[in-house]
């Protein structure tokens, strides 16, 4: 996960005066792998030959589309918690009221990590999809100390390449996870007759600015047109999707979550 200049800067720190906990704040990294670095572990020089991140490229045998909804379920509603000896757990939350896509997060989980068991814990009005491995933070080097509205969040060349090549998946993800599907409606007036007319409406809601631009980036590649308000005073931004043509589109390839 972390390379040897890393670590070797995390030990040096150490060596220098600082405990472990106080290098774990300057650097983000647990204070349980700084302690193994600095009794003696061996720095690897690459990852471990299970890692499914090898050479910036995701092994050829992962399924890149579903890495790309993956993905998208990560940064909206996702997070990466560490445990004893450096074994991290991944924690996608959906809500219950959508069977269908707690279904469809556990199978993206499963076959990204197809060794590693899959479990449901559920909690008051959701389910948290959840799997652990060493190596979830290869997958999603997004991952970090904090919310993610309070970093930077950036994708990798490798992770870029997969979102151009499965742009409809990754934006599947996103709407899965932050954005739903409404119908809105009007009232005119025509012929002297007052009608009621209702049309279909994507939203997507997120406070991180660079979420919101990687969603918009992703929208553009494909041809969807969209609109985002001014952001809230919690720092939201609500990006909508409402021309007849590009709600098509998005309904031809995500439409509503079930």
């Amino acid at each position: 996960m972390y390379d040897t200049t890393t670590r070797q800067r995390a030990v040096d720190l150490h060596a220098s005066g600082l405990t472990f906990s106080q290098v774990s704040r300057a650097t983000g990294i647990s204070r349980f792998a700084i302690r193994e670095w600095a009794t003696g572990t061996v720095f690897a020089t690459r990852p471990t030959a299970d890692c499914p991140v090898l050479h910036n490229d995701l092994e050829p045998q992962r399924p890149r589309p579903d890495y790309a909804y993956l993905l998208g379920l990560y940064l909206g509603d996702g997070c990466i918690s560490e445990g004893r000896r450096n074994v991290h757990a991944l924690r996608i939350a959906c809500g219950d009221a959508w069977p269908g896509l707690i279904d469809e997060c556990a199978r993206a989980v499963a076959a990204v990590m197809p060794h590693n068991k899959v479990q449901r814990v559920r909690a008051a009005g959701c389910t948290s999809v959840v799997s652990t491995s060493k190596h979830w933070p290869c997958l999603f080097p997004q991952h970090g100390p904090g919310p993610k509205h309070l970093r930077r969040i950036a994708l990798e060349p490798w992770q870029q390449e997969i979102v151009d090549a499965h742009p409809w998946e990754f934006l599947r993800g996103l709407i899965h996870s932050d954005g739903c599907r409404i119908t809105n409606w009007t009232t005119r007036t025509v012929g002297g007759v007052r009608k009621r007319y209702e049309y279909p409406r994507y939203f997507f809601t997120n406070t991180s600015t660079d979420i919101i631009r990687l969603f918009t980036d992703t929208l553009d590649a494909v041809g969807v047109r969209w609109k985002a308000s001014i952001p809230r005073p919690t720092g939201q931004v609500n990006v909508s999707v409402a021309r007849k043509e590009s709600v098509a589109l998005m309904d031809a390839h995500i439409g509503p979550t079930y």
